[in-house]
């Protein structure tokens, strides 16, 4: 199932502050050095790479003397220790002759479509030039409902906007397991798994181990949202030598997520992952097997349920009655017009809540 990253491709490596920061009391030089380091020996094996980085509120914390307790407190931390954390790249990156830039991000960005490719132009840019870009949710200006809340989803996205050939997600366990290592004796590391396997939706059930801050869900929603590129993921130690040379190369490390067999086109990928939900619709059976099965557009008549204050235009995702996402996509209609004619049969392009151009259906057998 596993297999190498093509030479030339690029790769996306996202670290936590539990790997940073693993006794909370600020950044720790040996780790900066061993993440910069692990990136460094990618770019030389000619794989251009990009650091998704969490650790600015880390780095900031021992500045202010304590630890925030409440959203501004901690985008202080951030303002503070995000300059820090560069600085402590940077250098590292120049000892291995590289030179890295920064680039921050954050939802309300992606979702715009024209900045969105223009973040894409950029990474690939600075890809093309040698230049490594260092990843960063924008904690500092960020509030709830603009954040990815994890840069696990984050270092997802980057890898549809870089192209990437694989996601390693670097954490403090060995990967992902069966139970929770700590108390379940029995629990063995799962080493491969297909994206679309119920086996993951047991293990984020079960909640095996923290695995930082974005913990074991987000680091399985970011591998589903990677393999809709067709992109690999690898969850490994952060800790373990040469962990991400041997998971490009292929080797047996860490927990391989493997992707669909094909990708979605760039423009749905932006609606699925770049475009933030403003609403919500379930639909009914009959609707339900119209998208998945036939590909079709998402009618008012097949409609039962709307939420959220939406307008034309506007990103919403779809659920069956059950309540489980099937689809997401852009509507032909605002959140009045919809309530007004649902579950009503119309006739043609008058009856279109969503049309298949652009839906993006995320379920999978």
């Amino acid at each position: 199932m596993r297999r190498p990253v093509d030479s030339g491709r690029p790769v996306v490596v996202k670290v936590g502050s539990s790997s940073l920061a693993p006794h909370g009391r600020g950044l720790e030089a040996d780790a900066v050095q061993s993440v910069a380091d692990h990136v460094a020996t990618l770019w030389e094996a000619g794989h251009p790479t990009v650091l998704v980085t969490s650790g600015a509120v880390a780095a900031g914390i021992p500045v202010l003397g304590k630890r925030p307790t409440d959203l501004p407190g901690f985008q202080v931390a951030a303002a503070v220790g995000q300059s820090r954390l560069m600085e402590r790249y940077t250098v590292r990156f120049a000892e291995r002759g590289r030179t890295a830039g920064q680039v921050l991000l954050t939802k309300d960005v992606l979702g715009n479509r024209a900045q969105y490719l223009n973040a894409r132009e950029t990474i690939g840019r600075m890809l093309a030039i040698g230049v490594v870009p260092i990843v960063n949710e924008n904690d500092t200006v960020g509030v709830e409902e603009l954040r990815f809340g994890d840069n696990d989803r984050l270092a997802a996205v980057v890898s549809h906007l870089a192209g990437a050939g694989m996601l390693v997600l670097l954490t403090d366990t060995a990967g992902l397991f069966s139970g929770d290592p700590r108390f379940d004796g029995d629990a063995e590391l799962i080493a491969a798994v297909r994206a679309t396997d119920r086996a993951l939706d047991e293990v984020v059930k079960g909640a095996p181990g923290p695995l930082g801050s974005g913990g074991v869900a987000t680091k399985v929603a970011a591998a589903r949202m990677a393999a809709w590129s067709g992109i690999p993921t690898v969850i490994a130690d952060a800790t373990d030598p040469d962990v991400v040379a041997r998971a490009v190369a292929g080797d047996e490390i860490g927990t391989w997520i493997a992707p669909h067999s094909t990708a979605l086109p760039a423009r749905k990928l932006w609606i699925a992952f770049g475009q933030p939900s403003e609403g919500r619709l379930t639909i009914d059976g009959g609707a339900a097997a119209a998208l998945t099965d036939r590909g079709k557009s998402l009618l008012a008549v097949g409609v039962t349920r709307q939420s959220g204050s939406f307008d034309k235009g506007a990103a919403v995702e779809v659920e069956d009655t059950a309540g489980n996402l099937i689809a997401k996509g852009v509507v032909e209609l605002s959140a009045d017009e919809v309530a007004a004619i649902a579950g009503t049969p119309s006739d043609g392009a008058a009856g279109i809540v969503i049309h298949r151009d652009n839906l993006v259906v995320l379920t999978s057998s």
